[in-house]
């Protein structure tokens, strides 16, 4: 099973007990990148890891410490340099706020969109997808909301880039459109900004480049969202990549992929 962090998701756990019910002999191997279900609730990660008897299989290499580095030195993983975008919102979080904040598995959607009409947060945003445009020639934006990402997308494209937003709402036929003209050759640089798609299943190896704008407390989503930036040559992708994150100082979540990749280690 592909995506094995979802087999305790209701759908996929009906489908795999009845292709592993008793007596099948049917052995079951998940895979994954990211072994958990959250940032915050250990019971779900304790339940992925009973689900899978415990046990963990992970890279080892002599002489690596950490299997990425392999990887990377492989050429399956791009030697990627991160960037975090430290932001702090002119505003102040309401105390309801802080405790919806810690009580809830994600970021509530009005805070989320509080930073999504933040001016000074989006000249940021567009000023690092632009810097890119520059070194890159398939860079993709995680926009905060729905709007956000057709905000953002506009503007790159009066300023002279090729840039469109897909999201959920996107027809198929326009988001194909998108996404075939992203994927073709050329030494033009193109921008996709894109909610609440793209974060799986979305193949386009050529992308070194991510700007990630959606502040999320979902380990799992981080990590997918890095990823879209960062196949290495062996696996189609690029050298070397950049990813750049806007840590929102007030807010919780995942900013560094070194945090997320021994995340989960104490509950396997």
């Amino acid at each position: 099973m592909d995506e094995a962090h979802q087999a305790i998701a209701p759908t996929y756990n009906l489908i795999l007990d009845v292709l592993t019910e008793s007596g099948t002999q049917t052995p079951l191997l998940g895979l994954t990148a990211t072994p958990g279900r959250s940032w915050n609730d250990v019971d779900e990660d304790e339940r992925l890891a009973k689900f899978f008897d415990e046990s963990k299989v992970s890279l080892e290499v002599d002489g690596y410490h950490n299997p990425v580095r392999y990887l990377i030195d492989e050429g399956y993983l791009a030697d990627t340099e991160f960037v975090q975008l430290q932001y702090t919102a002119g505003s102040e979080l309401s105390l309801q706020e802080l405790r919806e904040l810690e009580d809830s598995l994600d970021i509530p959607p009005h805070v989320i969109g509080a930073l999504a009409a933040d001016e000074q947060r989006n000249l940021l945003i567009l000023s690092v997808a632009e810097a890119m445009c520059g070194r890159h020639n398939r860079t993709i934006v995680f926009a905060a909301t729905k709007d956000h990402a057709i905000v953002l997308a506009t503007v790159l494209r009066a300023r002279g880039y090729w840039s469109y937003a897909v999201t959920g709402e996107t027809p198929a036929a326009e988001r194909a459109r998108i996404i075939s003209t992203f994927r073709t050759a050329s030494d033009e640089p193109r921008v996709i900004v894109n909610y609440g798609v793209l974060t799986t299943g979305f193949d386009a190896p050529q992308t070194s480049a991510a700007v990630i704008a959606r502040p999320t407390k979902s380990l799992v989503l981080f990590s997918q969202m890095v990823g879209r930036a960062t196949r290495g040559e062996k696996a189609g992708g690029n050298r070397r990549a950049e990813v750049a994150t806007v840590v929102d100082t007030r807010l919780p979540g995942f900013c560094n992929m070194a945090e997320a990749f021994d995340n989960w280690e104490d509950v396997w």
